[in-house]
């Protein structure tokens, strides 16, 4: 018995794109059903980030200081951006075990065997990754204005402000399922993945003005804060959603926060995607 290959034949740039986008969302499908089937992997991704609300907003809501001020209601508003970003940045380490775990049980090799393109599998599994975000930061809202989080809380905003804070940090925790796409396929195991995944992630979010104020910090610590990526998404939060805590550093992302949180973003999506995809061509089982 023999098997006969049909060859691939070649395609026009807008067949190739368009296949590749249809290849991309079969993919998302498949990882978004996976989901649902697992609703404790929902679960418990919406409870770590409600206990850091709640943690965080009355435990050292009183202590810390914020313009010269230690309300705790001006704190909870301080806080929230960083929450948010941090949510959306702690999906890397989920991202990076799930594409472990297919690798680790032959799926990746069995994708790769199908006349699909190249990055459909990875993209999908980011975009599937996306949508949970976009649930998780839904329900991580709503919690926080139960406990006492107000847009406009220091100054002016608008709908559309409110909804491009969202965009960003959406923005960003994909450009960082990127990073966690590279490491899934760079480990042998899932554990491997999970902790690759955090163990990064916790100085990135913790060097940042996300928890307290890069202004408090000593010089060179604040140096690296305030270029630090991730705080240039909470910065840019903070000026849409109006909230306390704008910067008079003289560094760029603090003076052009959104712009910044923008170039970031799109430049860790070229950088890591490129990666990732070309990991995948070569990445065993």
């Amino acid at each position: 018995m023999s098997a006969v290959t049909e060859r691939a034949r070649p395609t026009a740039p807008g067949n190739a794109l368009s296949g590749s986008i249809r290849d991309s969302l079969v993919v998302a499908k498949r990882n978004l059903i996976r989901m649902s089937r697992i609703p404790e992997m929902v679960i418990f991704g919406l409870i770590q980030p409600i206990m850091f609300v709640v943690l965080f907003s009355y435990v050292f809501g009183g202590s810390m200081q914020v313009g010269g001020s230690t309300d705790p209601a001006t704190y909870r508003n301080f806080l929230m951006a960083g929450i948010f970003a941090q949510t959306v940045t702690f999906a890397t380490a989920s991202s990076g075990a799930g594409i472990a775990d297919d690798m680790h049980k032959g799926l990746i090799d069995r994708f790769r065997s199908l006349p699909m393109a190249r990055g459909a599998v990875l993209t999908g599994r980011t975009f599937a990754d996306l949508v949970q975000t976009a649930l998780t930061l839904l329900v991580l809202a709503v919690v926080a204005l139960l406990v006492g989080w107000r847009v406009g809380s220091d100054g002016d905003t608008n709908a559309g402000r409110v909804l491009g804070a969202f965009g960003l940090l959406l923005l960003l925790g994909y450009a960082f399922t990127w990073i966690g796409a590279l490491i899934g396929l760079s480990v042998r195991t899932p554990e491997a993945a999970t902790s690759g995944g955090l163990i990064w992630l916790f100085p990135v979010t913790f060097i940042s003005n996300a928890f307290v104020d890069s202004g408090n910090m000593t010089p060179w610590l604040r140096h690296i804060a305030e270029w630090n990526p991730f705080s240039a998404t909470v910065q840019a939060c903070r000026v849409l959603f109006a909230n306390p805590g704008r910067s008079d550093s003289g560094a760029w992302p603090m003076q052009h926060p959104v712009w910044a949180s923008l170039l970031y973003s799109i430049l860790i999506i070229v950088i890591f995607r490129t990666l990732a995809v070309r990991k995948y061509r070569s990445a065993t089982a």
